[in-house]
């Protein structure tokens, strides 16, 4: 059985840049662009909660990469380096962690980013992963959840609901004969380097949902949300499953798709700013309580859960 630091050693240092001082010393040393504001966002996965046991390892690196990756595009910022924590078993087998960093060494090159550091540990129970991800941004050009002003409208990119749709399908709930909705739940699509901070005034990614991440907005900006649900885009397979998916697709967690609140009449040159991710007009805040309002006839009904929570 390899030790804990053999196996840094052999699939993490080659993954390692020079900040990470060869994954030798007690922390990483960065040097800071005094000329760009740091971001920096955390996110984990679990195993049994956010992938399942027989998950690709290298699409399990992938996705822990992207879902930090995609809270760096809903802030509008570049991504630079990140920080690893494992949790694994002792019979971890060692096929398992070569895929599972060649996974990572994949999505580095892809997105430009770079292992500095982390921390390992072994666990009896669920194998764990954490990534702390750091990118930089223009100072002043944050996007917040709380800009979003009245009267601007409500987009999103891409489809709604796939992930959601995959999660489904690999419990054997919905057909996936394509293979389209496993690869949304495996593989999602940060939205990245968008040139979108003039046109776009409040954004959030959608990780637990798009109704509970769309009420996140209406809360910190105090609006309520108007929306016209049915005008969700729907991916080509989705469509095909009918209208009883619509609710599960727009509680449904791990799209990584964008929300964006901006002024209607920088429709044009957002979809433009975006292109080819389409992007699709799906409601307006209003002054009211924070909650989401819908719109559509005949009516529809809000879920008591509109999106995940862990409790």
């Amino acid at each position: 059985m390899i030790g804990e630091f053999d196996r840094i050693a052999r699939y993490f240092v080659p993954l390692a840049a020079a900040p990470s001082l060869g994954l030798n010393d007690d922390a990483a040393c960065l040097r800071p662009d005094p000329a760009r504001d740091q971001i920096i966002t955390v996110d984990q996965m679990l195993e049994g909660v956010h992938f399942l046991a027989d998950d690709p390892p290298d699409l399990i690196a992938r996705k822990l990469l992207r879902r930090n990756l995609s809270d760096l595009a809903a802030m509008g910022a570049t991504p630079l380096h990140y920080l690893l924590t494992t949790a694994l078993r002792a019979d971890t087998p060692e096929p398992w962690l070569a895929q599972f960093a060649q996974g990572l060494a994949e999505d580095q090159a892809r997105y430009h980013v770079t292992l500095i550091g982390g921390d390992s540990t072994a666990t009896p129970g669920p194998l764990a992963f954490s990534v702390t991800m750091i990118g930089t941004i223009q100072p002043g050009s944050v996007l917040r959840r709380s800009g979003a002003q009245s009267g601007d409208a409500i987009f999103v990119t891409g489809t709604i609901g796939d992930a959601a749709l995959g999660l489904a399908a690999a419990r054997g709930d919905c057909p996936d004969p394509t293979g389209f909705f496993r690869t949304r739940r495996l593989l999602p699509e940060p939205r990245l380097n968008l040139p979108i901070h003039a046109l776009v005034h409040a954004a959030i990614d959608i990780s637990d949902g798009l109704l509970q991440d769309l009420t996140h907005l209406c809360r910190q900006s105090n609006l309520t949300a108007h929306l016209h649900a049915r005008a969700v885009p729907a991916s080509p397979d989705a469509s095909q499953l009918g209208p009883d998916w619509l609710m599960p697709r727009l509680t449904g967690g791990d799209d990584y798709e964008l929300i964006l609140a901006a002024p209607p009449d920088h429709e044009a040159a957002l979809r433009q700013a975006c292109a080819p991710i389409p992007i699709t007009r799906i409601g307006h805040f209003a002054p009211g309580t924070p909650r989401i309002a819908l719109l559509d006839d005949p009516p529809l009904t809000l879920p008591d859960r509109i999106g995940w929570t862990h409790f």
